[in-house]
């Protein structure tokens, strides 16, 4: 009894802990290209894009990091872009790493 608990606590704890996103790398990110369509704030001060398809994406407090959805607006409404989005263990996350259009980075959490 003892011995499942711990495995069950033991698979808790590595999975929570895989899914913290701390300090990204790019060698440890999905890269993909999305026509954003839509710019909203969400929770927490996040900014959430939407892509055509309707999955979205979020940069993590970026009201908080002197981003601002008028301009994101102008420069990032209904064009391609490129994302970086961390992987963990268990897939993809929705957590932009960075964002660029062609080989201009508009944001970016790489040291």
């Amino acid at each position: 009894m003892k011995k499942s608990i711990l495995i069950i606590a033991c698979t808790l704890l590595l999975t929570t802990s895989s899914c913290i996103i701390n300090n990204p790398e790019a060698e440890d990110c999905a890269v993909i290209s999305a026509e954003i369509i839509k710019i909203t704030e969400g929770t927490s001060y996040d900014i959430v894009f939407t892509e055509r398809s309707g999955e979205r994406y979020y940069i993590n407090r970026g009201l908080e990091q002197n981003l601002n959805l008028d301009n994101l607006n102008a420069s990032v409404l209904n064009k391609t872009v490129t994302l970086h989005l961390p992987k963990f263990i268990i897939g993809t996350s929705n957590h932009i790493a960075q964002l660029a259009i062609k080989d201009d980075v508009i944001f970016t959490e790489f040291d």
